[in-house]
């Protein structure tokens, strides 16, 4: 039997309705006795619930945001009252809408507890009960997350969440104010070597999901950004590579040497948008080059060596049809491009600090 005195509860809202006040009963019905709410700048007709909520529970923390500022924002504001005001095994999230059950809310608490893990509660979004959106939304999200993370994460937009104390404060150095922060956080576990775990909870949606903030195109823009930001930059790098790449060739050099000199000038331009940008990594300047050319170099050779291989093999001499070649040799090597960069390469000294200390 698990004492649930020594974990915060968190119930951030925005406009809720009568059900929220239902999740309030629910979590003290099940053992908790620590909750803060927080109201993200709900109108003023909403304003009731949260006021009912203290009434039927005086000992609840409610702190305000005169504006909506965001769900991740309303977390941090959660967290950071709670590590000036609380110490105890952790915190779990929930969602004021109902969908998160007291029973699964008691099962991730135990699981936290057992094995000291960033626990998420896991949906099954394969029943016939989950909306199409929410369903191709999470799939789509969880695909991106072990395509380009390496993360294997069933369910990335999970509300209900049980955090240990100890993480904490890196969580609220995670970016984002809105729903984009919920993914930044799993994204930062495995920049950060966080261990997390799932647990599969019931799958409810109450009218289609109607009750949802979540704005599909916006915040999805949001969720994707880092993602984004490393396809665009090897994009840029790519046609900046395989442009120089045609020119030179076209002018009758070489096709070795074409490959050889369109790779070091896209390289140059993806290493300092990839460290600044993309990584934000704060490596020394000489070690993470360094670390970068060793990886640059074995990549341009192989696709140098490669796309002569095939052109001579062949007997291609069709500008066109060598850059098609090319194109497809290095698409192959993009992904794991990606990993080593984001695991070795751009390395931030500071989380190698945080996982030794």
């Amino acid at each position: 039997m698990f004492d649930f005195k020594d974990v915060t509860v968190i119930i951030p809202s925005l406009n809720p309705d009568e059900k929220f006040v239902a999740v309030v009963d629910g979590v003290f019905n099940i053992g908790f006795t620590d909750v803060i709410l927080v109201n993200d700048g709900s109108s003023e007709d909403c304003i009731k619930y949260f006021d009912l909520a203290k009434e039927r529970h005086p000992e609840c923390v409610l702190l305000t945001h005169e504006v909506n500022k965001g769900k991740g924002r309303a977390m941090k504001t959660a967290f950071e009252w709670y590590l000036a005001n609380r110490g105890g095994a952790g915190v779990i999230t929930v969602d004021g809408d109902g969908q998160h059950l007291p029973e699964d809310i008691k099962k991730v608490a135990e699981h936290m507890i057992q094995t000291e893990e960033l626990t998420l509660g896991a949906r099954d979004f394969s029943l016939s009960n989950v909306p199409a959106r929410s369903r191709f939304g999470n799939r789509f999200t969880s695909f991106m997350f072990h395509t380009a993370c390496g993360l294997r994460v069933s369910d990335t937009q999970t509300g209900l969440r049980a955090i240990p104390a100890k993480y904490l404060d890196i969580f609220l150095r995670s970016e984002g104010d809105r729903y984009e922060y919920e993914t930044n956080m799993l994204l930062d576990c495995g920049r950060k070597h966080i261990p997390f775990g799932e647990v599969p909870i019931e799958t409810v949606y109450l009218d289609e999901n109607s009750s949802s903030h979540f704005h599909p195109i916006r915040d999805s823009l949001r969720i994707y950004k880092h993602i984004l930001k490393y396809l665009a930059s090897s994009l840029s790098s790519y046609l900046i590579d395989i442009t120089l790449f045609t020119v030179f060739t076209a002018l009758g050099i070489n096709t070795f040497l074409s490959a050889v000199i369109a790779r070091v000038v896209s390289s140059l331009f993806n290493f300092f948008i990839n460290k600044k940008v993309v990584f934000n990594s704060d490596g020394k300047f000489v070690k993470t080059m360094i670390r970068y050319y060793a990886l640059a170099i074995p990549q341009m050779l192989i696709s140098a060596f490669a796309v002569t291989f095939i052109v001579d093999l062949l007997s291609i001499d069709n500008v066109a049809l060598k850059s098609v070649i090319k194109a497809l040799i290095d698409v192959t090597i993009f992904f794991a491009s990606y990993f080593i960069q984001k695991k070795w390469v751009f390395k931030n000294d500071k989380d190698k600090t945080e996982k030794n200390g």
